[in-house]
């Protein structure tokens, strides 16, 4: 059964979207004609090298260096474009003009922070001299412990210009989990704040940078963000400070590492994700672009921290010469509705967020569009968990009947997503719109058969150029291949119940090693979360796994919980109730 229509794109909206310009493209310099994004889509991963390569040439790719192969190598050993050498950076200071806002970055307290592409560029080149003088080559990892705020974005370009790779957590991690991270891949310098603020409170951090540093024995140099300092530390405001000079831009191999990614670490040691150089500016490049439909100059917004991949995401909107949006806060204070008062005010063009803050403003009756109206809102993004029917009501009830929905999903483990937005298609309630190009998902069934209209287990059955080149220390590539490829082999299985509609639209029921089947019927985290999605960290799969008997120690690892005494009811049931 079809659901409901909320939102059909006009005519001017399908004319002047990217991906028509792309079809365009591909008819008349590829020889390539697709009547529909069906087939499109379909030619992208049935012909995967020939799609990705027709990309590298569309984005016009600044590199040096030549590859015999698109790809080679099955998951999840696969390598692209072997012999290209490339600068993430050097594509960000491509599209936007000197005098172009590349940052707009607000803080809790009010403070609003303009930054040009000229600006933005001096100020990288700056922090580029100051690590070129401390010793930082390419491949050393720099960590960042910073909000979203003007300065991660600043460090993580010089960082990324020198070769070097990027890793970061939010300030509002304590020690234990930063250095948990962090310890793995052995950072030769840290970037820290000394406080940050969230819902109407300022925390110093002082004591727990000083607690991690001394815990990461590779550290040579600590920059500090702030007012804080002690012996051995250098200011941010003292690097800012020093002399105006060049950005210069180190190309990466194409499989080089760009960042490190973490995942949550809910079930033990978090997994150290790394990401290439080449692979990150391919597919954000492409999703950005086609399935967001970013353009030079417009305001792009995600609410996030550093600690979770939107905040890599949402930078890459620098890519398209657009004006990356940045809050550091609380989303709910001073109250719920302040993003929407902020979304007004700088009028943004793309407002992207998680399905939990939909629903919080749902439940709490908040209705912006009654004292507002959005006129530059062309697209509301929603991720993070499964947005349900009932929020993609309230999106075209209480902010603009006339807006983009584009729920989307993916992950850290591709920073970018497999299923998304489509500004050639409708949006349907409860669906999100597409499989993205390049994407080869499919809805497996108990035997393996691609299955549409029904619910069945969600894999990959072809390589992304953003899936992890390897998780950091994984040298045998064992670790990685537990994490998607131990159902079956040489196939990505994400772990989601999901079901490919018969217009091709998706509905994600919820992970499949957290669903419970009673009786033959399956019921979903999608089902649950919509009873509990008041409770903000949710550990459904380790408390299953103790519940079938697993050691907790070896599942959960109990300092990432804010109440791990919790378990200890989960442990005793078990006792008290064997299966």
């Amino acid at each position: 059964m079809s659901h409901a229509l909320l939102w059909q794109p006009s005519a001017p909206v399908r004319e002047q979207a990217n991906l028509t310009h792309f079809m365009a493209w591909l008819k008349r310099e590829k020889g390539r004609a697709f009547a529909s994004y069906d087939e499109l889509w379909s030619w992208s991963v049935l012909e995967v090298e020939t799609f990705w390569e027709y990309l590298w040439d569309y984005f016009a790719i600044i590199h040096h260096g030549h590859y015999d192969r698109v790809c080679r190598g099955t998951m999840p050993e696969t390598r692209w474009f072997d012999g290209t050498y490339l600068s993430y950076c050097e594509h960000v200071f491509r599209k936007g003009r000197p005098e172009q806002t590349a940052i707009l970055a607000t803080q809790e307290q009010g403070a609003v922070q303009c930054l040009t592409y000229g600006e933005l560029r001096l100020r990288v080149a700056k922090l580029q001299r100051y690590l070129k003088t401390v010793g930082v080559k390419p491949g050393d990892r720099v960590a960042a412990y910073l909000p979203c705020a003007a300065e991660a974005t600043v460090a993580f370009l010089a960082v990324n210009s020198l070769g070097a790779v990027w890793s970061s957590c939010s300030p509002d991690f304590g020690s234990q989990s930063v250095v948990d991270r962090f310890a793995q891949i052995e950072p030769v310098v840290l970037i820290a704040v000394d406080r940050y603020h969230y819902g109407g409170k300022t925390f110093s951090k002082t004591e727990t940078v000083q607690s991690i540093v001394a815990q990461l024995p590779t550290v040579r140099h600590t920059i500090m963000v702030g007012e804080a300092g002690w012996p051995g530390t250098t200011p941010w405001n003292e690097i800012q400070q020093g002399a105006d000079g060049e950005l210069t831009f180190h190309r990466s191999g194409f499989n080089d590492p760009i960042w490190i990614l973490f995942s949550s670490g809910t079930t033990g040691l978090p997994k150290a994700l790394v990401h290439s150089t080449g692979g990150i500016l391919l597919e954000h490049l492409k999703y950005l672009s086609f399935h967001q439909d970013v353009k030079p100059g417009e305001l792009c917004f995600w609410y996030t921290t550093t600690g979770w991949m939107m905040w890599n995401y949402i930078q890459s909107s620098l890519l398209l010469g657009a004006t990356a949006v940045l809050y550091d806060g609380s989303p709910a204070y001073p109250t719920l509705d302040h993003l929407w008062h902020l979304a007004h005010d700088q009028q943004w063009n793309h407002f992207g967020t998680s399905a939990g803050f939909i629903l919080a403003c749902l439940k709490a009756g908040i209705q912006p569009n009654a004292t507002r109206a959005f006129p530059a809102l062309r697209s509301l993004g929603s991720t993070g968990s499964t947005l349900p029917p009932e929020g993609f009501e309230w999106v075209y009830e209480h902010i603009k009947k006339d807006v983009w929905l584009t729920s989307m999903s993916g992950g850290t483990d591709v920073c970018s997503a497999f299923v998304g937005g489509n500004p050639l298609w409708p949006v349907r309630k409860g669906e999100i719109q597409c499989r993205a190009l390049g994407c080869a998902l499919e809805a497996w069934d108990d035997e393996g058969h691609a299955r549409v209209g029904e619910v069945g287990e969600m894999v990959i059955v072809k390589p992304m150029p953003s899936m992890p080149i390897f998780f950091w220390g994984d040298v045998d590539f064992q670790r990685y291949r537990e994490s998607y490829f131990e159902t079956y082999p040489a196939t990505w299985r994400h772990g989601d119940w999901i079901e490919i509609t018969k217009q091709q639209g998706v509905i994600i029921y919820g992970r499949s090693d957290a669903t419970l089947n009673r009786g033959g019927v399956r019921i979903g985290t999608s089902e649950v979360y919509r009873a509990v999605d008041k409770v903000s960290k949710k550990t459904e799969t380790p408390i299953k796994k103790i519940l079938m008997g697993k050691d907790p120690q070896k599942v959960i690892n109990a300092g990432s919980l804010r109440n791990p005494e919790a378990l200890t009811f989960f442990v005793h049931f078990y006792q008290t109730h064997p299966r």
